[in-house]
């Protein structure tokens, strides 16, 4: 990891800009180093995240890692993948149940330094509609059904996911293409980024 961004990833942990408004406290979630070829971009730490400080940690995460052909071990591999969510805390739960939208000052704050730290990524994965609204911009479509449909588009720098929380699996069955089509190409593609590492 190099200095610059080695500093980074200390200054984001050690945020506390929204200590006053998070109902469960600041405990920023992310990692990686200057070798990784391959960043995820999620949504904020869920609550397991936020108890365990590690990423991913959580039912989203196995299925993440299941769309991905990818265990624990290679998951958590800092040397080849990082993950910088766009909030960097747990935002706490919604009466009605889910989990509060990320707080909108951190993807601001610390997505662009980090993002230009991190030379060595090849591919990003956004994951949820946060991720693809802050990195797509006004080239993602009108919703995140028809953006991740889209996701050749935006190849071969970034490739739009759905969320792989439990909540989404109604949309997976009425989306057979998801599993049909986009995981093998993830799968292939990850891959490709990964195998920079080596080559």
């Amino acid at each position: 990891m190099s200095g610059d961004l080695e500093s980074l990833f200390e200054q984001a942990r050690a945020c506390r800009l929204c200590a006053g408004v998070l109902p469960h406290g600041c405990r920023p979630v992310l990692r990686g180093s200057q070798s990784a070829r391959l960043l995820i971009v999620g949504q904020a730490p869920g609550a397991r995240v936020h108890a365990s400080g590690i990423p991913w940690n959580d039912p989203s995460g196995d299925r993440l890692r299941q769309w991905l052909a990818m265990d624990r071990a290679a998951f958590y591999d800092e040397s080849r993948i990082a993950i910088v969510p766009m909030g960097l805390c747990y935002p706490g739960t919604a009466p009605k149940g889910g989990d509060y939208p990320p707080r909108p000052e951190c993807a601001p704050l610390w997505h662009p330094p980090l993002r230009a730290a991190l030379t060595g990524v090849r591919l990003t994965l956004l994951v949820g509609s946060y991720a693809q609204a802050h990195y797509l911009g006004n080239r993602r479509r009108r919703t995140m059904t028809d953006t991740v449909a889209a996701w050749r588009d935006y190849l071969p720098e970034y490739l739009p996911l759905p969320h792989p929380s439990w909540r989404n699996t109604a949309w997976l069955k009425k989306n057979p293409w998801f599993d049909a089509e986009l995981v093998p190409a993830l799968r292939r593609r990850v891959a490709g980024a990964l195998g920079a590492l080596d080559g």
